[in-house]
């Protein structure tokens, strides 16, 4: 609703703004509009324009025109002439009437327009200091101030993981096993070795597993993860102190106005008519009916002699 208001306020100055300002002259009148920029080819009376040949010439090489060679330049010109001459053909076919074809077109313009839509909110608002300071009080109460050194044996069965347990209760070496064992290469070289990480810098299976463990110990059942099963060695642990506030402004600037965003789409949501209602949003508050009428008060006793 803020941005809501937000947004009518703005309108409401500007029709102010409107208002006040004096009749245009003859002279203003007669001020030509700027140009509109010419096409830069015509593909069978359809025109392409310079933005969507810069946008695609970005899409394809990464790179903005001015930064490409002529011959790169004619060669994107080409491509994207090449497209349009797909598309058109497409389209008299009778493609864009396929549902899967439709439903395509439909999520990327859902996609474009969502995406537009955030850009320009964000555009349009500034996180206040007051607002960046909330958020870096509540990220730090909220981050667990510890971090971990481990290492891991990550392997594709259970079974696997479970014959590792075994042979270090027999009294092999991780760091020996990692090296023969573990399907992650990057740390195998290594022991295992995952170095220092936070709570949140790993899966919840793996972060919940570490924490249980006291220094040296490694765990007796196997911690599932996406990347498969894996046994691990709490090594070390040590305080984490949090960054200073100015170091991190940048992204509680970013946070606080995607927080706001999503308060915004929140209330558009609130105000929508869906039908039928959503199953994950709460049920309207029923109305309470008033009643038919208002009893009068009943008399006060009179007071005794």
């Amino acid at each position: 609703m803020k941005a809501i208001r937000f947004l009518a306020m703005g309108a409401l100055l500007a029709l102010a703004a409107c208002s006040k300002q004096p009749a245009a002259t003859d002279k203003a009148a007669a001020t030509p509009a700027t140009p509109a920029q010419p096409p830069i080819v015509t593909v069978n009376g359809k025109p392409i324009s310079q933005k969507l040949y810069e946008e695609y010439a970005m899409a394809l090489a990464r790179r903005p025109l001015s930064e490409l060679t002529p011959e790169d330049r004619e060669q994107i010109k080409e491509n994207l002439v090449r497209v349009e001459l797909i598309a058109q053909e497409a389209e008299k076919s009778g493609l864009t009437n396929d549902v899967d074809v439709a439903t395509r077109l439909e999520l990327s313009r859902l996609e474009v327009l969502q995406q537009a839509s955030a850009q320009k909110f964000m555009k349009d608002h500034t996180a206040t200091d007051t607002e960046m300071r909330a958020e870096f009080e509540a990220q730090v109460a909220s981050a667990p101030l510890v971090e971990y050194q481990a290492r891991h044996i990550v392997v594709s069965s259970e079974d696997v993981a479970q014959k590792i347990i075994s042979q270090l209760k027999a009294g092999n070496d991780f760091a020996a096993l990692a090296k023969r064992m573990s399907a992650d290469k990057g740390t195998a070289a290594k022991g295992g070795d995952l170095g220092w990480f936070g709570p949140r810098d790993m899966d919840p299976s793996f972060t919940n597993a570490v924490a249980l463990l006291k220094k040296g110990e490694y765990t007796k059942t196997p911690v599932q993860t996406a990347a498969g099963f894996h046994v691990i060695q709490l090594m070390n642990t040590r305080d984490r102190t949090p960054p200073a506030y100015d170091d991190v402004k940048d992204r509680l600037a970013k946070i606080v106005v995607a927080k706001a965003f999503k308060a915004h789409s929140d209330e558009v949501l609130k105000t929508a008519k869906i039908e039928p209602p959503l199953t994950t949003l709460p049920a309207p508050a029923a109305a309470t009916a008033a009643p038919a009428s208002t009893p009068a008060p009943a008399p006060a006793p009179a007071p005794a002699n």
